[in-house]
């Protein structure tokens, strides 16, 4: 009997969503880690805030510049034991680079660990979108991405805490510790790949990798998807690269451990993320991206406000929607891309996602540094505005058939 996908409710489906929660916190833990304890990294080492933010952005830039890379291995060997690869890498190499001597081995380390955590975006929502079935992918991406807020989160906030008490490098060590053993969880639950057979066993290899790359990069629409990676995750990333910085200087002047708990917004992107795509499944994709991006916008606004409890108001605002439309538009990509493409176009939406990560979390800085707090907000909300206006004009019903 040909394999339609796992539904809620039955033993596979609740080991894979499971699995992939601990991908998501094996990845993203290690990750971000580095980014909570930037104002310690930058004054132990004697360098911008900006510079400082590189050793995030390196991490990024290495996932950007692998994920199709890992796409085409994980045709080639299979969706699972490519992820178990890169995550195992990234582990490794993540407990070596605390150990640097200098900014630029600390960058390197950084530059290859991103490369080998490449594996898990690049391959995650593709085998997601084989193995469950087409009416609850939105669902169980939503479940996905819920999983990487709190790799996210939990990174920041043990390399935040451990970071105050000891030092940067302690930091970032505890956290991926914790990454190792969410690794071991998520090699023993994943289960087999059914609704795909790697390459190399393939009766039928159908196109070749160039020609699915080339469908990937030839649909206006999911250009439009790659935007809003490219745009909203760059947003992202400089408000969390630079809120620290802000908010340990004057009016604030806020200890560090407070800062770091307000990483705790997260936990608003662990609840919208599901949600969104619960509400995708239901009421379409293009309003719930939309109203998620203007969630976003009005979270970025209130964050010029004078006052901890405004800021603290906008950041879970923010955060809520940027997590919301980056479910809904991560989960429409390999969809929206077909059968044959859906792991190149999956790719191609991280390749933007983390390059915009890399670009913006720099940039941004560099913004901030010479002009302040108020004109990174409104870079952030032009931002949302081109983001929000790719989707309303590639995105609207007819647009993308298949992703409607």
């Amino acid at each position: 009997m040909r394999f339609t996908g796992h539904v809620p409710g039955t033993r596979e489906y609740r080991r894979l969503i499971a699995g992939l929660f601990f991908a998501g916190v094996a990845t993203f833990a290690q990750l971000y880690a580095p980014q909570a304890v930037l104002p310690q990294l930058s004054h132990a080492l004697d360098i911008t805030p900006a510079t400082a933010a590189v050793t995030v952005s390196a991490g990024t830039l290495g996932i950007a510049v692998a994920v199709i890379p890992w796409s085409i291995v994980a045709d080639r060997i299979g969706r699972v034991p490519a992820m178990t690869v890169g995550v195992v890498i990234a582990t490794a190499v993540g407990l070596i680079a605390p150990l640097s001597g200098d900014v630029s081995m600390l960058l390197t380390l950084r530059l290859v660990e991103g490369i080998a955590l490449g594996a898990v975006p690049a391959v995650a929502l593709a085998y997601l979108s084989e193995e469950v079935h087409a009416r609850h992918v939105a669902t169980a991406a939503g479940s996905y991405i819920a999983g990487t807020t709190v790799g996210g989160l939990a990174g920041r906030i043990v390399s935040g805490l451990v970071g105050e008490s000891l030092d940067w490098r302690s930091g970032v060590w505890a956290a991926v510790g914790m990454c190792a053993a969410s690794a071991v969880l998520f090699v023993w639950l994943t289960p087999r790949a059914q609704g795909f057979i790697a390459g190399r066993r393939r009766a039928d290899r159908g196109s070749a990798a160039g020609e699915r790359l080339r469908a990937a990069l030839t649909s206006a629409p999911l250009w439009a998807l790659y935007a809003q990676g490219f745009l909203l995750m760059g947003a992202f990333v400089a408000v969390y690269n630079y809120l620290g910085f802000h908010l340990s200087a004057p009016p604030f002047a806020l200890p560090a451990w407070l800062v770091t708990l307000l990483f705790l917004a997260y936990l608003a992107g662990t609840a919208s993320s599901p949600w969104a795509g619960l509400l995708a499944s239901r009421n379409g994709r293009l309003p719930v991206l939309l109203c998620s991006i203007g969630v976003m916008a009005i979270g970025t606004a209130l964050m010029t406000l004078p006052a901890t409890a405004g800021v603290l108001v906008g950041l879970v605002l923010f955060t809520a929607g940027f997590f919301g439309a980056h479910a809904v538009a991560s989960g429409w990509t390999p969809v929206a891309a077909g059968a044959d493409a859906r792991a190149q176009a999956s790719s191609l939406y991280y390749f933007a996602y983390y390059a915009g990560s890399s670009l913006f979390g720099w940039g941004l800085g560099v913004l901030f540094g010479g002009a302040g707090w108020e004109a990174l907000i409104i870079a952030v909300l032009a931002m949302c505005a081109l983001a929000a206006a790719a989707a309303a004009l590639a995105l609207r019903p007819g647009a993308l058939a298949s992703g409607s």
